[in-house]
């Protein structure tokens, strides 16, 4: 019998829909025997080549049966298999046969792409380099789904068949298409949940208080052009519309349900939506993992997977579709006040159709910035809150929105990660189209985790999102409020432009000399250069202003600049070759007053290419649908700040991966599994371990010697040379110089033997042995290390090393893998990056050996998860090379990292 070739898992299909994946069972024969029954004649034939359907039930027999020595999965969907996929290794060479029949009734979903994905990868895995299919000639379907999979595929014809041969090794090609369907897929089942045909509602109450009728009553006041069906076994007629006892009562079909009944009789609701062909389920009840039943969240996610619905929530108020007129929430739907006054409740209660796409997992946190966001004129494309996210979560929503029209921002507000290295991969994508804005709360260190390197100390959860969210190209917020202020700028105006070697350079035009000054401090100090307008601009703005103004940068109009010399100030700074952005300081109620300043700067900044943005003091809001306004200065130039960032990382030259020589990953694996084979809960490399390891990499580490004496100490010493240097070692010891436990520049056997008497009586039995150097020459200390995060994966650090390791707090993460020209960005980040480059009168070191060392590091980190911490403390670097004199590393068990190959839900 088969062994199994994957785990079980939910995958998504082309059309939305969800086959759940497994290894073949000898248990489904008799399932495999109903799939050929229902087979066609003509599928039989293509897949078998044989008329009728007798050698196929023959071959299900031998599939299932003991001797059967091949790799098989099927495929379910609604709890019927409906396919099976198989390889079947050849003994004496490094291939296999591979084969596939589907049900014909999923023909064209991408299923048998689905399949043979997952063949590929693992035949791969299990060191097959090509996979055999014979295919007739007249079977085109099959053809195209073996030349679309993304692997090199050579073909060979011969009397009416095609002989096939597929190399399965990934490649670039193959996670670019699995990619594409991923995001096909996933786009095509949300829109069953944000742009439905027809919505019931379970749970439709006829009491104004109840949340079932809030959400009815929304959907019928936000105008949803499709029925709605309010499902009430108690009512006749609810929100004016007929109501109806349960879902087989219906008379039409409905895409999306909406739960709103109480959390005992979810279950039951959501096997008679299944049952009834609903595609989406909204589940707003409370009840579930977080009041700690676990049990039923996890029974209605599979009710949904087994018969292919998505589900947003349990426990969420809802989603929105401004632009298909969904309101299928239970958000309150009272007047907001705006920045013109009072608004009154639209067809969207506080929601206005806009470019902002939002995900909140707090539904307290969702109601604030969308009450926020209509006082803003911050329109709304769509929205969902997703509750406990026991189904679609931020990744989902993301691929959604990444080629939705009516979205141009993104923000989501995040408690945690679902799948955090799958939410680095979407939004790198997605950020170099459209911006991305997180809040993520939990920013306070953990302090459940013993850790016991400087790395791992420094890294911790809340670095980790940092570091991959800066990576993914993601604007990470604090707060609400700097979320919209950020949201805004983006929304409505371009991306901020300037040379890179300069900073984005701002113009600033004010009527007072105080906020135009405390602007032009804020820009300076995040980043942001103020420089003096060139001679022609002063002279256009002399030309054109009263002669009290000063006309350098800031623009100061004085306090009797009106509306008009406003118009004509900013209308002059934008036609400056030199100005990347132009920021209006605006103090009411002087000059023109506020209402007719507005007008002057919606009117000058009208289709201007160069980013345009105000303070109007006190005053937050949008002028003229196009320019934002922040009552602070502060405000503004944060937003500004975000801004100029993304868009540097939006064009920022994209290094090819780094091409290393000198790696061996096939000894660097025995290494670590011969290790753990021997200590299971892992432990502290000693010393020659550690040095073998990084050794597999091209990892430079100082010439070492281990003495367990005070002899063998002076023996080494003559080994390595002298001067030498002596380290205390044992497995508990980390801050070694702390203890006593690093003696330099001992220059004769003598000295080399006090020393380690000297340490090992002053440290005692934790002191197991030492480490004997040569001494190094005099360079920059520096520490490159690594980290295992359980959620986010490998982690890699530079910064400065030895003693000040922890004391500066000066520090560069990166997700590996990464190449040279990230390195060098690390190390550039350093407050201590002059050292390296000839630092008063010192010569440069050698920063391309120590950007080497930072990049082996991350290749090692990210080929080897079960290295859950290492320290290179310090990396000596010197005009000759960087060398490691000190090497820490932690072994763990660690899962597998999930491919990125392999399509599932998670």
């Amino acid at each position: 019998m088969t062994r199994p070739i994957a785990e079980e898992c939910d995958a998504l299909l082309r059309d939305g829909g969800i086959a759940h994946i497994r290894p073949l069972r000898a248990s489904d024969r008799e399932a495999l025997h109903a799939l050929v029954a229902r087979s066609s004649e003509r599928s039989a034939y293509l897949r078998f080549f044989a008329g009728g359907t007798a050698t196929a039930h023959a071959y299900m027999d031998r599939l299932t049966g003991p001797d059967y020595a091949g790799h098989a999965l099927v495929a379910l969907i609604g709890g019927t298999l409906v396919g099976v996929a198989e390889y079947i290794p050849d003994h004496h060479r490094p291939s296999a046969d591979v084969g596939i029949l589907l049900d014909d009734q999923v023909h064209g979903q991408g299923l048998g792409t689905l399949l043979l994905e997952y063949i590929a990868i693992d035949a791969a895995a299990n060191g097959l380099q090509e996979l055999l299919a014979t295919v007739l000639a007249d079977n085109r379907p099959m053809l195209r789904v073996i030349g679309d999979l993304g692997l090199p595929v050579t073909r060979r014809y011969d009397s009416g068949e095609v002989e096939i041969r597929i190399a399965p090794q990934p490649t670039a090609r193959l996670l670019e298409e699995i990619e594409t369907r991923e995001h096909e897929a996933e786009r095509n089942s949300l829109a069953h949940v944000l742009a439905p045909q027809s919505v019931a509602v379970i749970g439709a109450s006829r009491d104004p208080t109840k949340i079932g009728h809030r959400v009815l009553r929304n959907l019928v006041d936000g105008g949803f052009p499709g029925p709605v069906y309010p499902v009430n076994p108690h009512a006749t007629e609810v929100c004016g519309l007929p109501a109806y006892p349960d879902l087989a009562a219906l008379p039409g079909h409905a895409e999306l349900g909406v739960i709103a009944t109480p959390a005992a009789t979810v279950l039951d609701a959501a096997r008679d939506c299944a049952q009834h062909g609903v595609r989406g389920l909204v589940v707003l009840t409370a009840g579930f993992a977080e009041t700690g039943d676990d049990g039923a969240e996890r029974e209605l996610l599979r009710i949904c997977r087994e018969m292919g619905m998505r589900l947003v929530g349990p426990n969420c108020l809802g989603v929105v579709n401004t632009g298909a007129s969904l309101n299928a929430s239970f958000l309150p739907g009272r007047p907001a006040r705006g920045p013109l006054g009072l608004m009154s409740r639209g067809p969207l209660g506080l929601m206005s159709r806009g470019p902002l796409g939002l995900m909140s997992q707090s539904g307290a946190v969702a109601v604030a910035v969308l009450d926020r966001a209509a006082e803003l004129g911050l329109g709304v494309s769509s929205f969902a809150s997703v509750g406990n996210k026991a189904d679609v979560s931020g990744n989902d929503l993301l691929e959604y929105w990444e080629d939705d029209p009516d979205t141009g921002v993104i923000a989501l507000y995040l408690e945690s990660f679902g799948n955090p290295r799958r939410f680095g991969r979407i939004a790198r994508r997605i950020s170099a189209r459209k911006p991305i804005i997180v809040v993520k709360s939990g920013r306070s260190p953990s302090g459940d985790r013993a850790v016991h390197s400087h790395t791992a100390a420094a890294a911790t959860p809340d670095v980790a999102v940092d570091t991959l969210l800066r990576a993914s190209g993601v604007i990470r917020e604090d707060s609400v409020r700097d979320l919209l202020d950020t949201a805004r700028l983006l929304a409505f105006q371009p991306l901020p432009a300037g040379p890179t070697e300069t900073g984005v350079r701002v113009a600033i035009v004010g009527n007072s000399g105080g906020p135009g000054a405390m602007t032009a401090d804020a820009c300076e100090q995040r980043g942001l250069v103020v420089p003096e307008l060139s001679p022609a601009t002063q002279q256009a703005l002399r030309s054109r202003l009263r002669t009290a103004a000063a006309v350098r940068n800031p623009v100061d109009l004085t306090a009797e600049g009106d509306a008009g010399e406003f118009a004509s100030a900013i209308e002059t700074v934008l036609t400056d070759p030199d100005v990347d952005v132009v920021l209006v300081v605006y103090t009411p109620p002087f000059g023109s007053g506020l209402d007719a300043t507005r007008d002057a700067i919606a009117t000058a900044a009208a289709g201007s290419a160069t980013t345009v943005l105000a303070c109007i003091a006190g005053h937050d809001g949008l002028i003229g649908g196009a320019v934002p306004s922040y009552a602070f200065p502060e405000q503004a130039v944060h937003a500004l700040s975000r801004a100029a960032d993304y868009a540097s990382w939006r064009t920022r030259p994209v290094a090819p991966p780094e091409d290393m020589t000198g790696l061996d990953l096939r000894t660097a694996r025995a290494i670590v599994e011969r290790d753990l084979a021997a200590h299971p809960e892992g432990r502290w490399l000693d010393t020659r371990t550690a040095i073998s390891l990084l050794s597999c990499y091209g990892i430079h580490v100082a010439e070492s010697v281990i003495a367990d004496s005070p002899e063998t100490a002076a023996e080494a010493a003559d080994l390595v040379g002298l001067p030498a240097v002596v380290k205390a070692s044992g497995p508990d010891l980390v801050h070694k110089s702390d203890v006593g436990g690093v003696r330099l520049d001992l220059r004769t056997p003598g000295e080399v033997r006090q020393a380690y008497r000297d340490m090992a009586e002053r440290i005692g039995p934790a002191m197991t042995g030492a480490i004997v150097q040569r001494m190094a020459a005099d360079g920059v200390e520096m520490i490159v290390g690594g980290v295992a995060h359980e959620a986010f994966g490998p982690l890699i650090m530079a910064g400065p090393g030895g003693v000040t390791a922890e004391l500066l707090a000066d520090r560069a993460f990166r997700v590996p893998p990464i190449n040279r020209a990230e390195a060098a960005e690390m190390l550039g980040e350093l407050r201590c990056a002059p050292l390296l480059s000839g630092y008063r009168g010192r010569p440069r070191a050698d920063i391309e050996a120590l950007e080497s060392q930072i990049v082996r590091v991350g290749r090692l980190m990210d080929d080897l998860p079960e290295i859950a911490e290492l320290d290179l403390n310090p990396v000596i670097v010197t005009p000759a090379g960087a060398v490691a004199v000190d090497v820490r590393i932690r072994l763990a068990p660690a899962s597998p990292c999930p491919s990125p190959y392999r399509r599932r839900l998670r």
